[in-house]
């Protein structure tokens, strides 16, 4: 029987098998080279298909980047908003055993959930904090969307954190929700760069860079 042109693909892979080898490839593409230096052209070429093909399924180049986007976007507040909001899991109490997780159990639960959301497709992260988004655009609004999300999630687990050491001040919280999100883009760019760690492992490492920060400040202010 043959297959209803709506749902072929090329060289004999079905639409939807095709379409998924596009975004993840394309999402790749968009997070290490973000939107501006990513071209359609290059995507197709490194999937095998034409140009003209990745536009009927996609769209623009703009349509293609929010087809990465919007599961990313998703995948990564979920991940966030589930491991603020609820039990850790039996994975999260393992990977984030030890001295560093006494106090600081929530911010680790969250990194080791973004590292699990980004496990497979780590450079997803900078497809969501692309800074060469066009202005005034549909892929900077929706991106500027899901960060605002996330960073709102942020600002109420520091503030929270804040709050434990008696510190009130809003400019403190927004301070330190602003470090928050350079910190978890520094260590996914240092993962990308060390494909053998797990997120277990990264969640562990984390646990110890912790522990070891706290044994600084203690030292100093002593």
């Amino acid at each position: 029987m043959t297959t209803p042109p709506s749902k072929a693909g090329t060289k004999g892979v079905p639409r939807a098998a095709r379409e998924r080898q596009v975004l993840d490839v394309a999402t790749e593409e968009f997070g290490r080279r973000g939107y501006e230096a990513t071209t359609v052209a290059a995507v197709a070429t490194r999937v095998g298909v034409t140009k003209p093909l990745l536009h009927h399924y996609f769209g623009s180049k703009q349509d293609l980047y929010l087809a990465c986007l919007n599961p990313v976007g998703d995948r990564l507040l979920h991940a966030v908003r589930t491991a603020m909001t609820g039990p850790a899991s039996a994975a999260q109490s393992t990977a984030v055993t030890g001295p560093a997780s006494v106090g600081q159990p929530t911010a680790l639960r969250v990194l080791h959930a973004l590292f699990s959301a980004l496990d497979g497709q780590r450079e997803a992260w900078f497809v969501l904090y692309d800074t060469t988004l066009p202005p005034d655009s549909d892929a900077a609004r929706r991106a500027a969307y899901y960060r605002r999300a996330i960073d709102d999630l942020a600002a109420t687990g520091t503030a929270d954190l804040l709050r434990t050491t008696g510190s009130s001040d809003p400019l403190d919280a927004d301070a330190l929700a602003y470090a928050w999100r350079g910190l978890c883009t520094a260590l996914v760019r240092w993962w990308v760069s060390h494909p053998d760690e797990s997120p277990e492992a990264m969640a562990q490492r984390c646990a110890r860079l912790f522990a070891a920060g706290r044994t600084l400040l203690t030292e100093a202010s002593g």
